[in-house]
């Protein structure tokens, strides 16, 4: 998918999981974007056969996972730079965190990225909720999650 089409992509998103994610990844991502609001996030494609499919209409395509929850200032911010380096253009990062500054961090480091670099990195989500998702391996202690997906585009 370019750049180009990956523009005409508008909320509420239709998020597609890559195959690239282990089925573990797809349903935790899954479940984390469940709290979104519905103005954010139309409809979300788990599971998919072949990249083909994953690319045949317009949608977020969710290549990488930063599970940020429970990790201090800059873990986050430091795990999502090294999960981008996996991530092409027009594919997207998502991540997750509980800590407040990296609200501040992430959008700080997108924009200089931005800046300093041929491609661009957009936050086409930046959301918090309030409600606790436990899984397997990590039990919420807070109740807040910062929700960011981040798509690599062309810079022009």
């Amino acid at each position: 998918m370019s750049a180009a089409s990956q523009a005409t992509v508008s909320a509420p998103y239709c998020i597609k999981l890559s195959s690239a994610l282990s089925a573990d990844e797809q349903q935790v991502i899954a479940d984390l974007l469940a709290l979104l609001p519905n103005s954010d996030i139309s409809e979300i494609k788990t599971n998919l056969d072949n990249e083909a499919s994953i690319k045949a209409d317009p949608a977020l395509i969710i290549k990488g996972f930063v599970d940020g929850r429970g990790l201090a200032c800059p873990m986050p911010l430091l795990k999502t730079k090294v999960a981008l380096r996996e991530v092409a253009r027009g594919e997207c990062l998502y991540i997750v965190a509980t800590d407040p500054n990296s609200q501040a961090d992430i959008t700080a480091f997108c924009r200089q990225f931005q800046a300093n670099s041929v491609a661009s990195l957009a936050i086409l989500v930046n959301t918090v909720t309030d409600n606790a998702v436990s899984d397997d391996k990590k039990t919420q202690a807070a109740d807040t999650i910062f929700h960011f997906i981040i798509t690599k585009t062309d810079s022009n």
